[in-house]
Protein backbone atom coordinates (compact mmCIF):
# COMPACT_ATOMS: atom_id res chain seq x y z
CA UNK A 1 0.00 0.00 0.00
CA UNK A 2 1.67 3.08 -0.74
CA UNK A 3 -1.52 5.59 -0.18
CA UNK A 4 -3.54 5.68 1.98
CA UNK A 5 -6.86 8.59 2.02
CA UNK A 6 -8.50 10.21 4.91
CA UNK A 7 -11.70 8.55 5.99
CA UNK A 8 -13.68 6.31 8.81
CA UNK A 9 -14.93 3.20 8.47
CA UNK A 10 -14.83 0.67 5.79
CA UNK A 11 -16.49 2.48 3.10
CA UNK A 12 -13.99 4.04 0.70
CA UNK A 13 -14.30 7.74 -0.10
CA UNK A 14 -15.40 8.72 -3.24
CA UNK A 15 -11.73 10.39 -4.16
CA UNK A 16 -10.06 6.91 -3.40
CA UNK A 17 -12.41 5.19 -6.04
CA UNK A 18 -11.43 7.58 -8.32
CA UNK A 19 -7.83 7.95 -7.81
CA UNK A 20 -7.79 3.81 -8.03
CA UNK A 21 -9.82 4.01 -11.67
CA UNK A 22 -7.47 6.77 -13.02
CA UNK A 23 -4.32 5.05 -12.20
CA UNK A 24 -4.11 2.54 -15.32
CA UNK A 25 -4.93 5.32 -18.03
CA UNK A 26 -1.87 7.28 -16.04
CA UNK A 27 -0.01 4.98 -15.89
CA UNK A 28 -0.43 3.86 -19.44
CA UNK A 29 -0.09 7.22 -21.12
CA UNK A 30 3.60 7.53 -19.02
CA UNK A 31 4.33 4.24 -20.17
CA UNK A 32 3.27 5.07 -23.85
CA UNK A 33 5.07 8.22 -23.66
CA UNK A 34 8.84 7.09 -21.97
CA UNK A 35 8.58 4.59 -24.67
CA UNK A 36 8.75 6.50 -27.65
CA UNK A 37 11.47 8.55 -25.82
CA UNK A 38 13.71 5.51 -25.53
CA UNK A 39 12.51 4.79 -28.76
CA UNK A 40 14.36 7.77 -30.90
CA UNK A 41 17.54 5.78 -29.30
CA UNK A 42 16.49 2.30 -29.51
CA UNK A 43 14.40 1.48 -32.80
CA UNK A 44 13.60 -1.38 -31.74
CA UNK A 45 11.33 -0.31 -29.19
CA UNK A 46 9.20 0.96 -31.82
CA UNK A 47 7.66 -2.89 -32.40
CA UNK A 48 6.41 -2.60 -28.79
CA UNK A 49 4.45 0.92 -29.60
CA UNK A 50 2.68 -0.81 -33.05
CA UNK A 51 1.02 -3.15 -30.75
CA UNK A 52 0.59 -0.97 -27.89
CA UNK A 53 -2.85 -1.89 -26.82
CA UNK A 54 -1.45 -5.69 -26.82
CA UNK A 55 2.07 -4.90 -24.53
CA UNK A 56 0.14 -3.06 -22.14
CA UNK A 57 -2.97 -5.60 -21.87
CA UNK A 58 -0.55 -8.25 -21.79
CA UNK A 59 1.34 -6.20 -18.52
CA UNK A 60 -1.70 -5.75 -17.07
CA UNK A 61 -2.82 -8.98 -17.13
CA UNK A 62 0.30 -10.31 -15.55
CA UNK A 63 0.03 -7.18 -12.36
CA UNK A 64 -4.05 -7.52 -12.40
CA UNK A 65 -4.04 -11.17 -11.76
CA UNK A 66 -1.03 -11.50 -9.48
CA UNK A 67 -2.71 -8.95 -7.62
CA UNK A 68 -6.42 -10.53 -7.17
CA UNK A 69 -4.39 -13.98 -6.53
CA UNK A 70 -2.46 -12.56 -3.55
CA UNK A 71 -4.82 -9.53 -2.31
CA UNK A 72 -8.07 -9.66 -3.52
CA UNK A 73 -7.69 -6.55 -4.86
CA UNK A 74 -6.94 -4.72 -8.78
CA UNK A 75 -3.45 -3.64 -9.19
CA UNK A 76 -4.36 -0.02 -8.44
CA UNK A 77 -7.16 -0.87 -5.44
CA UNK A 78 -3.98 -2.56 -3.65
CA UNK A 79 -2.21 0.68 -3.88
CA UNK A 80 -4.27 2.58 -1.60
CA UNK A 81 -4.97 -0.24 0.92
CA UNK A 82 -8.51 -1.31 -0.87
CA UNK A 83 -9.80 -4.77 -1.06
CA UNK A 84 -12.64 -6.84 -2.82
CA UNK A 85 -15.84 -8.62 -1.28
CA UNK A 86 -18.50 -10.07 -1.91
CA UNK A 87 -21.61 -8.12 -1.14
CA UNK A 88 -23.15 -9.76 1.46
CA UNK A 89 -19.73 -10.02 3.22
CA UNK A 90 -18.98 -6.12 2.62
CA UNK A 91 -22.60 -5.13 4.03
CA UNK A 92 -21.65 -6.92 7.14
CA UNK A 93 -17.90 -5.18 7.53
CA UNK A 94 -19.40 -2.10 7.00
CA UNK A 95 -22.50 -2.70 10.06
CA UNK A 96 -19.52 -4.00 12.37
CA UNK A 97 -17.41 -0.89 11.64
CA UNK A 98 -20.38 1.33 12.70
CA UNK A 99 -21.20 -0.40 15.67
CA UNK A 100 -18.54 -0.11 17.93
CA UNK A 101 -20.08 -2.42 20.55
CA UNK A 102 -20.39 -5.17 18.32
CA UNK A 103 -17.57 -8.20 20.14
CA UNK A 104 -17.94 -10.16 16.95
CA UNK A 105 -14.61 -9.42 14.36
CA UNK A 106 -15.99 -8.44 10.77
CA UNK A 107 -15.94 -11.65 8.55
CA UNK A 108 -13.40 -12.27 6.08
CA UNK A 109 -14.26 -14.14 2.97
CA UNK A 110 -11.92 -14.28 0.29
CA UNK A 111 -12.92 -13.64 -3.41
CA UNK A 112 -14.38 -16.66 -5.04
CA UNK A 113 -12.77 -18.15 -8.61
CA UNK A 114 -14.85 -16.82 -10.90
CA UNK A 115 -15.24 -13.34 -9.46
CA UNK A 116 -11.56 -13.80 -9.56
CA UNK A 117 -11.65 -14.45 -12.99
CA UNK A 118 -14.58 -12.55 -13.99
CA UNK A 119 -12.62 -9.38 -12.29
CA UNK A 120 -9.39 -9.96 -14.87
CA UNK A 121 -12.07 -9.91 -17.65
CA UNK A 122 -13.69 -6.47 -16.78
CA UNK A 123 -9.92 -5.11 -15.65
CA UNK A 124 -8.11 -6.18 -18.43
CA UNK A 125 -10.08 -8.16 -21.37
CA UNK A 126 -12.89 -5.17 -21.79
CA UNK A 127 -10.75 -1.90 -21.37
CA UNK A 128 -8.25 -3.72 -24.20
CA UNK A 129 -11.44 -4.30 -26.27
CA UNK A 130 -12.45 -0.46 -26.18
CA UNK A 131 -9.07 0.82 -26.62
CA UNK A 132 -9.20 -1.09 -30.19
CA UNK A 133 -12.75 -0.10 -31.29
CA UNK A 134 -11.77 3.38 -30.29
CA UNK A 135 -8.50 3.40 -32.46
CA UNK A 136 -10.26 1.69 -35.51
CA UNK A 137 -13.35 4.26 -35.01
CA UNK A 138 -10.74 7.42 -34.95
CA UNK A 139 -9.19 5.89 -38.47
CA UNK A 140 -12.77 5.61 -40.08
CA UNK A 141 -13.60 9.01 -39.01
CA UNK A 142 -10.64 10.26 -40.72
CA UNK A 143 -11.16 8.12 -43.92
CA UNK A 144 -14.48 9.96 -43.62
CA UNK A 145 -12.89 13.60 -43.16
CA UNK A 146 -10.74 12.97 -46.26
CA UNK A 147 -12.96 11.31 -48.06
CA UNK A 148 -15.09 14.49 -47.57
CA UNK A 149 -12.53 16.61 -48.38
CA UNK A 150 -10.92 14.99 -51.22
CA UNK A 151 -13.30 12.94 -52.99
CA UNK A 152 -13.30 8.97 -53.16
CA UNK A 153 -10.81 9.29 -56.00
CA UNK A 154 -9.13 6.44 -55.40
CA UNK A 155 -12.22 3.86 -54.57
CA UNK A 156 -12.75 5.03 -58.31
CA UNK A 157 -9.27 4.52 -59.63
CA UNK A 158 -8.79 1.02 -58.57
CA UNK A 159 -12.20 -0.12 -59.61
CA UNK A 160 -11.10 1.05 -63.14
CA UNK A 161 -8.04 -0.69 -62.90
CA UNK A 162 -9.80 -3.86 -61.67
CA UNK A 163 -12.37 -4.20 -64.49
CA UNK A 164 -9.15 -3.31 -67.00
CA UNK A 165 -7.48 -6.39 -65.61
CA UNK A 166 -10.68 -8.40 -66.48
CA UNK A 167 -10.54 -7.54 -69.47
CA UNK A 168 -6.70 -8.13 -70.39
CA UNK A 169 -5.36 -11.67 -70.83
CA UNK A 170 -4.28 -12.44 -66.95
CA UNK A 171 -3.75 -16.03 -65.68
CA UNK A 172 -6.91 -17.42 -63.48
CA UNK A 173 -4.77 -17.33 -60.28
CA UNK A 174 -4.00 -13.64 -60.38
CA UNK A 175 -7.59 -12.58 -61.17
CA UNK A 176 -8.59 -14.92 -58.12
CA UNK A 177 -6.10 -13.66 -55.70
CA UNK A 178 -7.31 -9.71 -56.79
CA UNK A 179 -10.98 -10.95 -55.85
CA UNK A 180 -9.78 -12.00 -52.35
CA UNK A 181 -7.54 -9.22 -51.70
CA UNK A 182 -10.84 -6.93 -52.81
CA UNK A 183 -13.40 -9.45 -50.76
CA UNK A 184 -10.87 -9.04 -47.79
CA UNK A 185 -10.62 -5.26 -48.45
CA UNK A 186 -14.04 -4.32 -48.71
CA UNK A 187 -14.96 -6.31 -45.53
CA UNK A 188 -12.00 -4.51 -43.65
CA UNK A 189 -14.07 -1.53 -44.79
CA UNK A 190 -17.62 -2.80 -43.46
CA UNK A 191 -16.25 -3.62 -40.41
CA UNK A 192 -14.93 0.10 -40.05
CA UNK A 193 -18.01 1.68 -41.04
CA UNK A 194 -19.99 -1.09 -38.67
CA UNK A 195 -17.85 0.01 -35.44
CA UNK A 196 -17.73 3.82 -36.62
CA UNK A 197 -21.39 4.06 -36.61
CA UNK A 198 -22.08 1.94 -33.41
CA UNK A 199 -18.65 2.83 -31.16
CA UNK A 200 -20.04 6.85 -30.62
CA UNK A 201 -23.34 5.02 -29.20
CA UNK A 202 -21.40 1.96 -27.35
CA UNK A 203 -19.11 4.66 -25.89
CA UNK A 204 -21.88 7.11 -24.87
CA UNK A 205 -23.99 4.18 -22.99
CA UNK A 206 -21.20 2.77 -20.90
CA UNK A 207 -19.70 6.85 -19.90
CA UNK A 208 -23.35 7.66 -18.77
CA UNK A 209 -23.96 4.44 -17.25
CA UNK A 210 -20.60 4.84 -15.20
CA UNK A 211 -21.23 8.64 -14.34
CA UNK A 212 -24.59 7.58 -12.97
CA UNK A 213 -23.01 5.00 -10.80
CA UNK A 214 -20.67 7.56 -9.79
CA UNK A 215 -23.00 10.18 -8.81
CA UNK A 216 -25.13 7.39 -6.66
CA UNK A 217 -21.91 6.58 -4.85
CA UNK A 218 -20.63 10.24 -4.22
CA UNK A 219 -24.73 10.25 -2.58
CA UNK A 220 -24.39 7.36 -0.76
CA UNK A 221 -27.12 5.66 -2.39
CA UNK A 222 -25.26 2.96 -3.59
CA UNK A 223 -22.25 0.89 -2.67
CA UNK A 224 -20.87 0.03 -5.97
CA UNK A 225 -18.81 2.08 -7.48
CA UNK A 226 -19.40 1.32 -11.26
CA UNK A 227 -21.46 -1.57 -13.16
CA UNK A 228 -18.80 -3.74 -13.36
CA UNK A 229 -18.76 -4.03 -9.69
CA UNK A 230 -22.75 -4.23 -9.48
CA UNK A 231 -22.53 -6.91 -12.33
CA UNK A 232 -19.88 -8.78 -10.22
CA UNK A 233 -21.79 -8.60 -7.02
CA UNK A 234 -18.42 -6.93 -5.63
CA UNK A 235 -18.08 -4.16 -3.17
CA UNK A 236 -14.56 -2.58 -2.72
CA UNK A 237 -13.71 -1.93 1.49
CA UNK A 238 -10.60 -0.59 3.09
CA UNK A 239 -8.42 -3.27 4.26
CA UNK A 240 -7.36 -3.44 7.94
CA UNK A 241 -4.59 -4.48 9.46
CA UNK A 242 -5.50 -7.95 10.04
CA UNK A 243 -6.26 -8.69 6.83
CA UNK A 244 -2.80 -7.06 5.99
CA UNK A 245 -1.30 -9.51 8.51
CA UNK A 246 -3.47 -12.58 6.70
CA UNK A 247 -2.57 -11.63 3.36
CA UNK A 248 0.85 -11.99 4.00
CA UNK A 249 0.81 -15.04 5.46
CA UNK A 250 -1.09 -16.23 2.57
CA UNK A 251 1.34 -15.17 0.44
CA UNK A 252 3.49 -16.93 1.70
CA UNK A 253 1.91 -20.28 2.01
CA UNK A 254 1.09 -20.19 -1.37
CA UNK A 255 4.57 -19.98 -2.34
CA UNK A 256 5.66 -22.48 -0.20
CA UNK A 257 3.07 -24.88 -1.90
CA UNK A 258 4.77 -24.42 -5.20
CA UNK A 259 7.68 -24.94 -4.03
CA UNK A 260 6.84 -28.09 -2.69
CA UNK A 261 5.46 -29.08 -6.06
CA UNK A 262 9.03 -29.10 -7.97
CA UNK A 263 9.76 -31.96 -9.17
CA UNK A 264 12.99 -33.46 -10.75
CA UNK A 265 16.89 -33.72 -9.72
CA UNK A 266 18.53 -31.51 -7.32
CA UNK A 267 19.94 -28.87 -9.36
CA UNK A 268 16.67 -28.28 -11.42
CA UNK A 269 14.77 -27.66 -7.86
CA UNK A 270 17.35 -25.42 -7.41
CA UNK A 271 16.87 -24.15 -10.52
CA UNK A 272 13.37 -24.09 -10.42
CA UNK A 273 13.60 -22.11 -7.36
CA UNK A 274 15.75 -19.32 -8.17
CA UNK A 275 13.65 -18.50 -10.85
CA UNK A 276 10.24 -18.92 -9.02
CA UNK A 277 12.18 -16.24 -6.11
CA UNK A 278 13.56 -14.22 -8.89
CA UNK A 279 9.49 -13.95 -10.17
CA UNK A 280 8.51 -13.50 -6.67
CA UNK A 281 10.55 -10.33 -6.24
CA UNK A 282 9.62 -8.81 -9.48
CA UNK A 283 6.10 -9.28 -8.79
CA UNK A 284 6.46 -8.13 -5.27
CA UNK A 285 8.07 -4.72 -6.29
CA UNK A 286 6.44 -4.43 -9.64
CA UNK A 287 3.62 -1.97 -8.53
CA UNK A 288 6.64 0.49 -6.28
CA UNK A 289 9.27 0.32 -8.89
CA UNK A 290 6.57 0.50 -11.99
CA UNK A 291 5.56 3.79 -10.45
CA UNK A 292 8.82 4.73 -8.89
CA UNK A 293 10.17 4.05 -12.13
CA UNK A 294 7.26 6.43 -14.30
CA UNK A 295 8.53 9.80 -11.88
CA UNK A 296 11.89 9.41 -11.76
CA UNK A 297 11.50 9.51 -15.80
CA UNK A 298 9.57 12.23 -15.89
CA UNK A 299 11.58 13.57 -13.37
CA UNK A 300 14.87 13.31 -15.08
CA UNK A 301 12.83 14.43 -18.51
CA UNK A 302 12.06 17.68 -16.46
CA UNK A 303 15.42 18.44 -15.75
CA UNK A 304 17.25 18.41 -18.59
CA UNK A 305 14.21 19.66 -20.58
CA UNK A 306 14.76 22.63 -18.61
CA UNK A 307 18.52 22.79 -18.65
CA UNK A 308 18.05 22.51 -22.94
CA UNK A 309 15.70 25.40 -22.86
CA UNK A 310 17.83 27.12 -20.90
CA UNK A 311 21.10 26.62 -23.14
CA UNK A 312 19.09 26.76 -26.16
CA UNK A 313 17.69 29.81 -25.02
CA UNK A 314 18.58 33.03 -27.34
CA UNK A 315 21.32 35.43 -26.02
CA UNK A 316 19.88 38.89 -25.46
CA UNK A 317 22.28 41.54 -26.50
CA UNK A 318 22.26 45.17 -25.37
CA UNK A 319 21.38 47.52 -27.68
CA UNK A 320 24.75 48.62 -29.93
CA UNK A 321 25.66 52.50 -29.39
CA UNK A 322 24.25 54.71 -32.19
CA UNK A 323 26.86 55.82 -35.13
CA UNK A 324 28.58 59.01 -34.50
CA UNK A 325 27.18 61.97 -36.03
CA UNK A 326 28.68 62.47 -40.04
CA UNK A 327 31.54 64.96 -40.69
CA UNK A 328 30.06 68.47 -41.90
CA UNK A 329 32.38 69.08 -44.81
CA UNK A 330 34.92 72.22 -45.26
CA UNK A 331 32.89 73.45 -48.50
CA UNK A 332 29.51 72.49 -47.09
CA UNK A 333 26.97 74.68 -45.22
CA UNK A 334 27.66 75.21 -42.02
CA UNK A 335 25.14 74.08 -38.87
CA UNK A 336 23.57 77.13 -37.10
CA UNK A 337 23.56 77.04 -33.71
CA UNK A 338 19.59 76.68 -33.52
CA UNK A 339 19.05 73.19 -34.09
CA UNK A 340 15.27 74.74 -35.44
CA UNK A 341 17.03 76.62 -37.97
CA UNK A 342 16.98 75.44 -41.34
CA UNK A 343 20.74 75.37 -42.50
CA UNK A 344 20.02 76.41 -46.48
CA UNK A 345 17.24 79.33 -45.74
CA UNK A 346 18.43 80.26 -42.05
CA UNK A 347 14.84 80.45 -41.07
CA UNK A 348 12.28 77.98 -38.72
CA UNK A 349 11.99 74.64 -40.47
CA UNK A 350 9.00 74.39 -42.18
CA UNK A 351 7.46 70.91 -43.17
CA UNK A 352 11.10 69.36 -41.74
CA UNK A 353 12.77 66.66 -43.77
CA UNK A 354 15.80 64.27 -43.29
CA UNK A 355 18.25 63.46 -45.56
CA UNK A 356 18.93 59.56 -45.41
CA UNK A 357 22.71 59.48 -46.28
CA UNK A 358 23.62 62.25 -43.51
CA UNK A 359 20.65 62.45 -40.92
CA UNK A 360 20.15 66.09 -41.24
CA UNK A 361 17.35 67.89 -41.31
CA UNK A 362 16.23 70.71 -43.61
CA UNK A 363 12.89 72.75 -44.56
CA UNK A 364 11.22 70.15 -47.45
CA UNK A 365 11.41 72.62 -50.00
CA UNK A 366 14.50 74.25 -49.46
CA UNK A 367 16.40 70.17 -49.24
CA UNK A 368 14.37 69.45 -52.26
CA UNK A 369 15.56 72.40 -54.61
CA UNK A 370 19.39 71.84 -53.48
CA UNK A 371 19.23 68.31 -54.16
CA UNK A 372 17.68 68.30 -56.91
CA UNK A 373 20.06 70.75 -58.44
CA UNK A 374 23.50 69.38 -56.55
CA UNK A 375 22.50 65.92 -56.44
CA UNK A 376 24.33 66.11 -52.74
CA UNK A 377 24.00 66.94 -49.20
CA UNK A 378 24.57 70.42 -48.48
CA UNK A 379 26.42 69.55 -45.09
CA UNK A 380 28.59 66.95 -45.62
CA UNK A 381 28.67 67.21 -49.86
CA UNK A 382 27.52 62.97 -49.90
CA UNK A 383 25.80 62.02 -52.87
CA UNK A 384 21.96 61.86 -52.54
CA UNK A 385 18.62 61.84 -54.52
CA UNK A 386 15.46 62.58 -53.82
CA UNK A 387 14.17 59.46 -53.01
CA UNK A 388 16.32 59.79 -49.97
CA UNK A 389 14.66 62.62 -48.41
CA UNK A 390 12.21 61.53 -45.54
CA UNK A 391 9.02 63.83 -43.58
CA UNK A 392 9.61 64.53 -40.23
CA UNK A 393 6.41 64.51 -38.88
CA UNK A 394 7.69 64.99 -34.84
CA UNK A 395 10.21 67.89 -35.32
CA UNK A 396 12.58 67.82 -32.08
Amino acid sequence: MLFQVGGQGSRPTFFEMAAAQQLPASLRAALTYSLGVFALRRPFLHRLLDYEHESFALLMLVLETHSLRTTDASFAESLYGLRRRPANVALNIHASTLSPDSDNPPPNSPLQRRQKVLSVVFLVVLPYLKSKLHSIYNREREARLQATLWGDDQNEGFDATLSFEEDSPLSRATLDSDSNASLRERLRKRLQKIVGFCYPWLHATTEGLQFAYQLLYLLDATGYYSLALHALGIQVCRATGQEMMDTSSRISKIRSRERERLRGPQWLKTLQGALLSCMYTVLDYAQTGLIAAVFFFKMMEWWYQSAEERMSAPTVYPPPPPPPPPKVAKEGIPLPSDRTICPLCSQKRANPSVVTVSGFVFCYACIFKYITQYKRCPVTLMPATVEQIRRLFHDV
